[in-house]
């Protein structure tokens, strides 16, 4: 929770992030914005940092649908079922897209990839397992910070599509 990198508006937050967050008129993001010395690229290593439940991070995940961009928000403790993903799309394939993708789209690199404010408009997904709680921390840009939010507006913000494709919602 140490503030050394903070931004010129007070934010610890990547930069673009921060300006997004003043964008949407989310300002008061900004004080709730946490910044670990540790890592916290992985949810698990975010989760252990925050002392809160794996299923209260929001991964943000970049997939290539017949070669598109498509961000896919997923709760922590599940993974993404690319079949349903591509179902969901109508796509060919799906794929997880390469780093250097998700930089290009994003504006971001792999472990700090936030939700929303990103370089490019892609199209979202949100699985329904992130309703669960009433709070959820995603990364705030960096693979050092995370923000909290209640689900239904970080969803909102993302322009999301609320989806079932959590690994095990399949029907029989």
């Amino acid at each position: 929770m140490t503030t050394d990198a903070q931004n010129t508006d007070g934010s610890a937050a990547h930069p673009r992030f921060a300006e997004a967050l003043t964008t949407l008129g989310l300002g008061e993001l900004h004080t709730r914005i946490r910044r670990f010395p540790e890592a916290t690229r992985t949810a698990a290593e975010a989760a252990a940092a925050l002392g809160c439940e794996l299923s209260e991070i929001c991964k943000s995940l970049v997939f290539a649908a017949d070669g598109v961009p498509v961000l896919v928000l997923m709760d922590g403790a599940s993974r993404v079922d690319v079949e349903l993903v591509r179902r969901e799309l109508g796509a060919t394939k799906v794929t997880r897209a390469r780093a250097d993708v998700v930089r290009e789209t994003t504006g971001y690199a792999i472990g700090g990839v936030p939700p929303f404010g990103h370089r490019t408009r892609t199209r979202v997904l949100a699985d329904r397992s992130l309703l669960a709680h009433a709070t959820v921390w995603a990364a705030a840009g960096t693979p050092y910070t995370v923000f909290p939010m209640d689900p239904e507006t970080l969803i909102a913000h993302a322009g999301a599509t609320l989806v079932d494709v959590r690994e095990g919602e399949r029907e029989a």
